[in-house]
């Protein structure tokens, strides 16, 4: 193991996160969006905790300021005071006007101005073209909350950003919690109080696209809250998601997310909601780059590397779907289904060909299809001919009409231990049978702690069966695809493995800097591009293990060096601003005699010469053995900061195109976990022959070069290690190569 050569770490991989001292932390500033108190960032300055907000008199105040309301027939603020004035009646608020010239407004007494109400209120709503002004006095009158439902900032460009932090600049001085500006009324929508269950939160940056969660009530799915974040000058979606995940009610959270305005702040969110268990669903644009410039277009926000943003999420169980589609039926079964009792699927249907259709997407989509064993079988075939298939898929040949036989069958499945999910695909209705198939399951689901699922697939949607039979039951998860049920099932049972047992990696993070901290720092250089040579050294002040090298200036003292390090030797240039060695014939292999060792180092000093390139020396560096080259690197994304990225390494890097990313901080099984992300994992496990490779010596790489990532993220701004030469199982892996370049 690296760690029995290199004793800045100790060998347990778990420790490689954490062994960094006292926890006396730094002191408390605001570091990327997000307040952090003394003793409570990491070793980089990065929050490791975010507070709750409290906005209960957010979405039920007991008092509404209205500034800017009005009466007149024509005008756009008279309809949104009309809802406005409808809300404060359904929650119970008492609802004051403000207009500087209107003594009523809808037979309301109105006050002039802030300044002017007689009593302190939880929320304005402020209908005015510049929210700007109307701050100030919304704090001397101890307004905890408002919201601008102004457009032209951000997302208009230059001005309308400077404008847009010029107002929350005012916020921040006022202690007010703004929502907006470039929002909308979806806050003060109506939600059914005759459904009950877990609900779901809603947090969206564009109103319309929430509606079609929003709609999920009319067919008997509980909806909460709906928070319209628009440009998010003060409150964002992590403050929200932050909020909802810690509320009783809520058993899933939905979002339709353009931008995000702080990573860390999304993160400390998201892994609050994995703390509590509850499920996040997002809908993230930006995977294309017209996609990225639409949504900074519409919201003004950095959209961010998308690879970064969908390993983020994953490395925090945030649920990615693409289509509002499985937004809403995704979130719907999380929010409804208990936690599962069994992860195997099963697949009841009326017919062979859709048993085998449903079953080959599943598999595909990676559940569990386990064949049910002989006895269940024999069991299944007292009810069900014994020339149809039933070891799963279950093939009925026609589910039973006339008599008991049909839930008998369906009971027996359910009864099964290694089953926790039931999905049954209807691909059209058959009445009767599919009216009575639909009626069992139903009737099943209520006296089962197990998932049942059907698939309605007839495009018509307005038969009995499927609206009063299946939606009219809060046990069965209805779909209308194939598709979007595979996704809800699967996203549900990965939740709950992830969920179960969940460590915040906040926890465990480093807050004070290693022994190896200030070793690194004093080999950095400013804005420059480190050598190979000083590269390697940053590397082994980390513990990493590179080859035996020495750096020479003269053919004689190559020679010296050679048989110092030991034949066969590799030589290569080395230099502050050299990359590529390989392309411009910088590296020479396999050389195993002092004759050999004298002429490379002359050829190498003459290409370097020829091309231009300012060396520092020549490396003469040991040879190492084969292993599977790997590339492990540091990069810096705009959102979320220094990322860890893992991937198959040597020559072909960008032509293989094959890693995995990482955002700091992330435990040992979040580094195997990016392992098994890669297309060609099975390299590590040896194939063609090839021994099984130190995997756990690379997992260690990839936590000491974290720690690097966070120690040193003021001065590091790129590293890439490549190759990394992971030997067979119990040698180790070796850095052949590194390039740094610093901030």
């Amino acid at each position: 193991m690296l760690g029995s050569t290199h004793g800045t770490f100790t060998t347990d991989l778990r420790a490689r996160v954490v062994a960094c001292g006292d926890h006396s932390g730094t002191p408390g500033v605001a570091v990327h969006g997000v307040t952090a108190v003394e003793g409570d960032t990491d070793v980089s300055g990065r929050p490791l905790h975010a507070p709750v907000p409290d906005l209960d008199r957010f979405f039920r105040p007991g008092s509404v300021a209205v500034v800017g309301a009005s009466d007149a027939e024509g005008r756009p603020n008279t309809g949104i005071t009309r809802q406005l004035i409808a809300w404060a009646e359904r929650v119970g608020a008492r609802l004051v006007p403000v207009h500087p010239t209107r003594t009523t407004v809808f037979g309301i007494d109105c006050a002039p101005s802030v300044a002017a109400l007689a009593e302190p209120v939880d929320l304005a709503v402020l209908l005015v073209a510049d929210p700007l002004p109307v701050i100030e006095e919304l704090a001397e009158a101890k307004v905890r909350f408002a919201v601008a439902f102004a457009s032209g900032f951000a997302e208009t460009g230059g001005e309308g950003a400077a404008a847009q932090e010029r107002l929350a600049d005012a916020v921040r001085r006022s202690g007010i919690r703004l929502l907006g500006p470039n929002t909308n009324l979806n806050a003060f929508e109506r939600f059914r109080d005759d459904l009950d269950g877990p609900a779901i939160a809603l947090i969206t940056q564009s109103g319309h696209q929430g509606r079609p969660v929003h709609t999920l009530q009319e067919l008997g799915v509980r909806l909460s809250h709906w928070a319209p974040t628009g440009n998010e000058a003060d409150l964002e979606t992590a403050d929200f998601i932050s909020y909802f995940a810690t509320r009783p009610e809520v058993g899933a959270i939905a979002c339709y997310v353009e931008g995000l305005k702080d990573g860390r702040s999304f993160l400390l969110a998201a892994d609050r909601a994995a703390r509590e268990g509850v499920p996040v669903v997002a809908v993230k644009v930006g995977r294309t780059e017209t996609g990225a410039r639409t949504a900074a277009s519409h919201t003004g926000k950095l959209t961010g590397a998308d690879q970064v943003v969908d390993a983020a999420m994953r490395q925090f169980g945030v649920i990615r779907v693409d289509g509002l589609d499985e937004l809403q039926d995704t979130a719907a079964l999380l929010a409804r289904a208990r936690k599962p009792v069994a992860d195997g699927v099963v697949v009841y249907s009326i017919s062979g060909g859709t048993g085998a259709h449903f079953s080959d997407l599943a598999t595909a989509a990676g559940l569990r299809l386990p064949t049910l064993p002989r006895t269940k079988q024999d069991e299944l075939h007292q009810w069900i001919p014994p020339y149809l298939n039933v070891a799963n898929p279950v093939d009925n040949g026609g589910h039973p009409v006339g008599d008991w036989r049909g839930r008998k069958i369906i009971d027996a499945i359910l009864a099964d231990p290694s089953v926790g999910v039931l999905i049954c695909p209807i691909t059209g209705p058959f009445p009767p049978m599919s009216d009575k198939l639909a009626q069992d399951l139903v009737e099943a689901a209520e006296t089962t702690d197990k998932l049942v699922c059907v698939v309605w697939g007839s495009p018509v949607g307005t038969e009995a069966a499927y609206r009063e039979t299946l939606l009219g039951s809060s046990r069965v998860a209805t779909f209308r695809t194939f598709s979007n049920c595979i996704g809800a099932v699967k996203a549900y049972l990965d939740h709950h493995r992830f969920t179960t047992g969940y460590r915040s990696p906040f926890d465990e993070a480093p807050r004070t800097p290693s022994p190896s901290f200030r070793k690194a720092q004093a080999l950095m250089r400013p804005g420059r591009q480190l050598s190979e040579h000083a590269a390697k050294q940053l590397l082994r002040a980390y513990g990493i293990r590179v080859p035996r090298e020495q750096l020479v200036t003269s053919a004689a003292a190559a020679v010296r060096a050679a048989a110092l390090v030991g034949y066969p030797v590799v030589m290569k240039a080395s230099g502050a601003q050299l990359a590529h060695k390989t392309e411009l014939g910088l590296v020479k292999v396999g050389l195993t005699s002092a004759s050999q060792v004298r002429d490379a180092y002359r050829e190498l000093t003459d290409i370097a010469r020829y091309e231009g390139v300012d060396l520092d020396g020549i490396l003469v560096c040991q040879m190492v053995g084969r292993g599977v080259e790997m590339v492990v690197g540091v990069t810096r994304d705009p959102l979320f900061g220094p990322t860890v990225t893992v991937g198959l390494g040597g020559v072909l890097v960008e032509v293989l195109n094959d890693a995995a990313v990482r955002v700091p901080p992330f435990g040992e099984d979040q580094a195997r976990d990016m392992l098994g992300e890669l297309r060609g994992q099975a390299l590590l496990k040896g194939v063609r022959g090839a021994p099984p490779a130190d995997v756990d010596a690379l997992v260690e790489v990839v936590l000491r070069v974290q720690r690097m990532a966070l120690e040193l993220d003021g001065d590091l701004a790129e590293l890439d290690i490549n190759p990394l030469m992971v030997l067979p199982r119990g040698q180790g892996a070796v850095a052949l190569d590194a390039l740094a370049v610093c901030r």
